[in-house]
């Protein structure tokens, strides 16, 4: 049988996103929210309202996923819908206090879980990690 580097590679990525991704699912369900509804509960703690269209683009789902997520996060009281003044056809999402006040707690917390999941590398391999993946990514994707 011929092994292959690059299959060895892509199966240790492919268990090792499967490891972060577990992990990271778990720690959201803590708080009971999923990874998408925590990726526009993001997008908004970290760029405050935000067009319901750009939210989509910026966590890379459909438009028809984004209202869904919206739409449940809305019920739960964590985001609200504004109007925009100037312009009757855009709705921006927007952080109510109590997404804020979870967001707060949340967020820091993300970022201590990735700081640990990245711990055994020095910042200079992470940097050295991200232009590796980046570059197997662009010619995956043909660019």
């Amino acid at each position: 049988m011929i092994e292959s580097l690059e299959l060895k590679a892509w199966v240790v990525l492919a268990r090792t996103m499967d490891a972060i991704s577990d992990r990271v699912k778990d720690d959201l369900r803590r708080h009971q929210l999923n990874s998408t509804e925590f990726g526009v509960l993001s997008v908004l703690y970290k760029r405050g309202d935000t067009p319901l269209q750009q939210i989509g683009d910026q966590i890379l789902i459909t438009s028809g996923s984004v209202t869904y997520v919206i739409d449940k996060l809305e019920k739960r009281g964590l985001i609200e819908r504004v109007a925009c003044p100037s312009d009757r056809r855009v709705t921006y999402a927007s952080l109510t206090e109590s997404g804020k006040r979870l967001m707060d707690v949340v967020y820091p917390e993300h970022i201590e879980i990735f700081k640990d999941i990245y711990g055994p590398l020095s910042e200079s391999e992470t940097e050295t990690l991200i232009e590796l993946l980046k570059r197997v990514g662009y010619n995956a994707a043909g660019k």
